[in-house]
């Protein structure tokens, strides 16, 4: 699967890191940045791979800052973005199986290798689990509409 993915600053060592994992799982990870840990602005590479999750050009995505909260307040802006902040391997596979999130938000100071590699593998592995999360989910999207 193609994921994009994207950091800042304090999300760039996690991301590299991220990026051989989902490359050791068979993924094709597309990096749209940051290239170093140069000081940026999270919204500007939030927006990166929000746009493309909710344009529907890649089913899910992967967003890395410090705390992991800029990115995913960014990226819930776009209408059909569900985008989670995850920090265990539980509020991964909840955040699949019951809201169907389609961006995973990750802390990159927060976490370890061992720690993204499991919560990424969770994370790509569960599926939504539909029924009373489907109309939870749908009232998410009539929010929008107002």
């Amino acid at each position: 699967m193609i994921i994009p993915v994207a950091s800042d600053h304090a999300g760039f060592e996690a991301k590299r890191q991220v990026i051989e994992i989902l490359e050791q799982m068979g993924h094709l990870p597309v990096d749209f940045g940051t290239h170093s840990p140069e000081s940026v602005d999270y919204p500007d590479f939030a927006v990166l791979v929000a746009k493309k999750v909710n344009d529907e050009e890649n089913p899910n995505g992967i967003l890395i800052c410090g705390s992991g909260q800029g990115m995913c307040i960014a990226a819930n802006k776009y209408p059909n973005v569900r985008a989670a902040l995850v920090y265990s391997e539980k509020s991964a596979r909840l955040s699949r199986q019951h809201n169907d999130a389609n961006i995973l938000c990750l802390p990159g100071k927060e976490l370890d290798r061992q720690q993204l590699q499991e919560i990424v593998k969770v994370w790509l592995d569960t599926d939504f689990e539909g029924g009373r999360h489907q109309r939870r989910v749908e009232k998410i999207r009539f929010i929008n509409d107002k």
